[in-house]
């Protein structure tokens, strides 16, 4: 249910949209919103009936609560997990604007989470395994597969990734 809430991208749920995400019950949902917003770490609308809610970006635990989901349920180890077990993977790493953000760097939400993938897989096994994770996170992942020449050359487009944030998903940087 945290990850729905902190990790999903949407800018707030409400109860019923996050029961279903987070395959819960009503009941359970409601009850756990309820000690959230007590803690102060949700906050509340309400349109009639419909009770929305979402991370209290006035708290000063949502930070750090988002960095531990980041990093125990958020993209990294999902992906992690799902390539991990495809064959011809070398390294694999976040670049772009969903890495800068986790570190640290200020910016506008990210649309998506950009992945670069280092080795010979299978490529429909990667894009694959990105969008199970995309669909877990609420983000679209998209791939970038390189052979490990391809990362060896000098291009703009690579020299760019090179000077950006980076967050290590499987094996080292190419260029380490």
């Amino acid at each position: 249910m945290l990850a729905e809430l902190f990790l999903s991208g949407a800018d707030e749920l409400n109860l019923n949209e996050l029961a279903g995400r987070a395959g819960l019950a009503y009941g359970t949902v409601h009850r756990e919103v309820r000690r959230l917003l007590d803690a102060g770490l949700l906050s509340e609308r309400r349109v009639g009936q419909a009770r929305f809610v979402r991370p209290n970006p006035t708290s000063p635990l949502t930070r750090p609560v988002r960095d531990l989901l980041l990093v125990s349920a958020g993209p990294v180890p999902l992906l992690a997990s799902e390539l991990g077990q495809i064959a011809g993977i070398q390294d694999a790493f976040l670049y772009g604007s969903f890495a800068a953000r986790m570190r640290g760097e200020p910016g506008s939400a990210p649309h998506d989470i950009d992945v670069m993938v280092v080795g010979t897989p299978d490529p429909m096994a990667v894009y694959d395994a990105c969008r199970r994770v995309g669909d877990r996170v609420g983000r679209e992942v998209s791939p970038t597969i390189m052979t490990p020449d391809e990362v060896r050359q000098r291009s703009g487009f690579l020299a760019e990734v090179r000077n950006s944030p980076t967050v290590p998903i499987i094996g080292d940087l190419p260029w380490q």
